[in-house]
């Protein structure tokens, strides 16, 4: 078995974020950038699965700017095999990025592609989606537990009311919840042996990709400060406020 794993470099989640003075999106100059936590978490699932002997290779992926690259060492300092990059200057959106992935994983003939269910700067949680789609591969999504049997997978899923066990079949696409495990660190022996693992360059144009954006951001803005809170002298005190006031109950 073959699996695939997307990546995205974003803000570091440990950074505060700050908007641009224009609004036009959020400064990305000299701020610490870093693997998405959900693409980490992928990774570690299909280290996983290699290493109990369900899968052979195990490819990392990520699409933009040439610095992407060092998103895609980092999983190759955990344990990955080789990396493709998709360099893409502009800005890429879900369906873009889902086109991308398709023709990717078509190439290289996956079995499973294992993804963040969402990254933490745009929080879309599109991606995943649309690329089962895309590719008419059956979809887990939001997955807690992954275990490979003779007929494909079986997944565990958390939804409003408890666990959802399902069986997939192979190929599939599936997308992972933060309680799936626990991502390793990188040893330094590990990522001195990942700069001397294959890295692929390709563009959007040779995979014959149309990344053209249909989404216009038009302003970025901070969330309004919260007002301070205020101290009440009784439970009746408290009820009348959130009845008249806040207009919660």
């Amino acid at each position: 078995m073959k699996i695939l794993v997307p990546v995205k470099r974003v803000i570091d989640a440990n950074i505060r974020v700050r908007v641009k003075a224009d609004k036009s999106g959020v400064e990305t100059e000299n701020v610490k950038m870093a693997m998405n936590p959900f693409c980490e978490i992928a990774v570690e699932e299909a280290l996983r699965l290699k290493e109990a002997g369900h899968a052979e290779e195990v490819i990392i992926v990520s699409a933009g700017p040439e610095k992407c690259k060092e998103t895609i060492r980092a999983g190759l300092a955990m344990g990955a095999d080789r990396g493709i990059h998709v360099h893409a200057d502009d800005r890429l959106e879900p369906l873009g990025i889902a086109k991308i992935l398709k023709a990717v994983a078509t190439q290289e003939d996956t079995d499973l592609v294992i993804l963040g269910k969402q990254s933490i700067d745009d929080d879309n949680n599109q991606t995943g989606q649309m690329l089962s789609a895309m590719m008419q591969r059956p979809l887990g999504s939001y997955i807690s537990s992954i275990r490979k049997n003779d007929t494909g997978f079986e997944i565990v899923r958390e939804i409003d009311t408890g666990l959802e066990k399902l069986q997939i079949g192979s190929p599939a696409v599936v997308t992972t919840d933060l309680r799936l495990n626990e991502p390793r660190y990188a040893s330094l022996p590990n990522i001195m042996k990942a700069k001397r693992k294959p890295l692929d360059t390709r563009t959007p144009d040779e995979l014959g990709v149309d990344t053209t954006c249909r989404v216009e951001v038009l302003e970025v803005n901070d969330p309004p400060e919260r007002e301070a809170g205020i101290r009440v002298s009784s439970a009746r005190e408290l009820v009348e406020k959130l009845k008249n006031e806040a207009k919660v109950i």
